[in-house]
């Protein structure tokens, strides 16, 4: 498979769980990639040797997205280290579920931060390297469209990512770069387990709900993720992907 050979993608949040599935895919299909991490440079390291195990090309570099210095580090490493930039995927994300009354200015810079400003960020830096045109995918949500009780802040993160992917799809397309988001559902990573989402009731119910029977795998949303950074997908832009099983 080399849908994207000769391309080079950077993929934020990419050390562990979607993010690193992500990585691996691209690099299967034939893309360069630089694995972006913010704090755990030794999962990133880890990608990176399996993306070169199997034959692939990669870098870790670290950086927060939601500074503006680290974003340019994390875009220009691309050009820097493979010499141009195809393909940005903005998977970093954090999320704190919180009822109204619990609601503080921490918790909801925290996450607009990182969910939000990061991506533009990042995204204003990848763009300036895209001069051939591009493929930009934001990583969303599920919970915009099923609005979960206690999630006001995390799902208005991924509304706004939402309506920012339409507003720079029209922007960007004249340039020929295409921006669209994938939104999954629950998917069994690292972080649903930590957040003790895994086994409970929770996860039994979204898996109940979804027609395909069971909750989402990273690889499940990777496999979309390389179509939109493919040629394949050169006639869709503004999208909203919704990869959930099903679940609305």
């Amino acid at each position: 498979m080399s849908k994207l050979k000769g391309k080079v993608a950077v993929v934020t949040g990419a050390s562990k769980g979607i993010g690193a599935a992500i990585a691996k895919s691209l690099a299967a299909e034939g893309a360069a990639v630089v694995v972006n991490y913010a704090s755990s440079k030794a999962g990133a390291d880890a990608v990176v040797a399996e993306i070169e195990k199997a034959g692939g090309k990669a870098v870790a570099v670290g950086g927060d997205v939601s500074k503006a210095a680290d974003a340019k580090t994390i875009a220009d490493a691309a050009v820097q280290h493979f010499g141009r930039l195809d393909v940005l995927v903005n998977n970093s994300g954090v999320y704190e579920f919180g009822a109204l009354d619990n609601i503080t200015e921490e918790h909801f810079h925290k996450q607009f931060n990182v969910n939000v400003l990061g991506l533009l960020l990042v995204t204003q830096a990848a763009a300036r390297h895209m001069n051939d045109g591009g493929s930009i995918i934001n990583i969303s949500s599920l919970v915009s469209r099923i609005v979960p009780p206690e999630s006001a802040v995390y799902t208005g993160t991924k509304g706004a990512v939402d309506a920012i992917t339409g507003v720079l799809a029209r922007e960007l397309g004249p340039r020929k770069i295409r921006v669209n988001a994938v939104n999954p559902g629950m998917v069994e990573t690292e972080g649903t387990h930590a957040a003790g989402f895994i086994g409970s009731d929770f996860h039994a119910h979204a898996a109940a709900q979804t027609p395909l029977g069971r909750i989402g795998q990273p690889q499940d949303i990777a496999s979309i993720v390389s179509f939109l950074a493919s040629d394949d997908s050169f006639w869709l832009t503004g999208e909203l992907l919704y990869a959930g099983g099903g679940m609305r």
